[in-house]
């Protein structure tokens, strides 16, 4: 997770105007009717990606003190002098090749953690691999990843975070609202500066089909920020 994932949400006050944090929406939208992906038993639509043809480009920050020696989302405990790394679908234990298209540095990574939950990044990076491509000083660069190794399928079940709250009766407001349509459920999270309630939508089988599950919350629900996560373990 990235050290300024937190302060993102204390930012993010307009839900029901009470305290607690979540992405934007308008209070007077309606629901609408649930989509034909939402459903957690759809079969597969799209096939497993391939080793050697999995390829991101986006923007990576990087965490470390605030972290370190907490445990992550996989249960390994983070070490920021070590080469890991948060990303949000990717299965646990894949390794990606992370190349800072500013510099051509490289580094490889392996993915124990889930985030970023910042709108616009792709990976965190503990403080080690950021080091290696050489992106301590401006926090934040664009790269290229390459996904070198797996050790599950990259097929599984995905959902849609639409929001995270420091109450959980705020979480489960929304929940109770969301839930006349949508398959919705909380997850807890232990952050740094707090407990953290995040409310994620859906259980779909493709990590398309969740993306075209946000687009539509972002678009007749009036949702920012959603992301779309893996669900792993028991969530």
């Amino acid at each position: 997770m990235y050290w300024g994932d937190w302060r993102l949400y204390l930012a993010l006050f307009a839900l029901f105007g009470m305290t607690g944090c979540a992405a934007k929406r308008p209070a007077s939208a309606g629901i609408p009717a649930p989509p034909a992906a939402s459903s957690s038993r759809a079969a597969p639509s799209e096939p497993a990606i391939e080793l050697g043809t999995y390829v991101e480009r986006g923007v990576a920050s990087w965490y470390g003190a605030p972290f370190h020696g907490r445990q992550s989302s996989s249960g390994e405990i983070f070490d920021m002098n070590r080469f890991v790394a948060a990303h949000r679908t990717l299965p646990f234990g894949s390794i990606v090749r992370v190349t800072n298209l500013n510099n051509g540095k490289h580094t490889e990574v392996r993915i124990i953690d889930r985030g970023p939950f910042v709108e616009g990044r792709l990976i965190d990076l503990s403080l080690a691999a950021a080091h290696a491509i050489d992106m301590v000083g401006t926090g934040v660069a664009p790269v290229r990843l390459e996904l070198v190794s797996s050790p599950s399928p990259l097929t599984g079940a995905f959902s849609v975070q639409v929001g995270a709250f420091q109450q959980r009766k705020n979480a489960d407001r929304l929940r109770a609202d969301l839930s006349r349509r949508y398959p919705v459920f909380v997850q807890d999270y232990a952050a740094p500066a707090g407990r953290l309630y995040r409310v994620r939508v859906g259980r779909l089988a493709t990590e398309r089909a969740a993306q075209r599950l946000a687009a539509q919350l972002t678009r007749e629900k009036g949702f920012h920020n959603t992301f779309v996560v893996r669900l792993d373990g028991l969530q």
